[in-house]
């Protein structure tokens, strides 16, 4: 809960006490053109390292491997092209720290550790998980056709008792 308030109720005050700080120094217009460069520049460097990442993770898709790292490092760059649109120094400066592909890949690797990731069959083909099979639901299906045939015999006769009044 800490975290959270640091983040929705702290975060923002700093950043502004930041603009106004910087907007002093070098000028207004100044600060909103650096925020606004920032976010364009942020914005294109998301996008063209999610393209690399993508092609990563998915020349290892289909070699059979899992692209956990690949996938961790696109979940960074979402939330870093968050931050970068976000006006503010402080956002930029983590944004830029989870966009770079120097820092990148060390916090995702450490994010990979803390998260514990549980698999059942780690079968992987195609690009595609399998789901796992189980002996019970294999040896259960049989699969057939079958034709209902009826005899004459076996029709429902009308009872005499039905038509009797009480």
């Amino acid at each position: 809960m800490a975290k959270l308030f640091l983040l929705f109720a702290i975060l923002p005050i700093a950043e502004i006490a930041i603009l106004i700080n910087v907007g002093e120094l070098i000028g207004g217009w100044y600060t909103i053109a650096i925020v606004i460069f920032t976010a364009f520049v942020g914005a294109r460097l998301v996008r063209q390292q999610g393209l690399t990442t993508l092609t990563q993770a998915q020349q290892k898709m289909q070699t059979g491997v899992m692209p956990g790292q690949e996938m961790a490092e696109g979940l960074l760059l979402a939330i870093a092209g968050v931050l970068l649109v976000t006006p503010g120094f402080i956002t930029d400066i983590v944004g830029l720290l989870l966009t770079l592909p120097m820092t990148r890949p060390i916090i995702a690797s450490n994010l990979l550790k803390r998260l514990i990731i549980k698999t059942a069959e780690p079968s992987f083909h195609n690009g595609f998980q399998s789901p796992p099979h189980s002996k019970q639901n294999s040896e259960d299906i049989i699969e057939g056709e079958f034709e209902r045939k009826e005899s004459p015999s076996s029709k429902p006769r009308l009872n005499d008792d039905l038509n009797k009044p009480d």
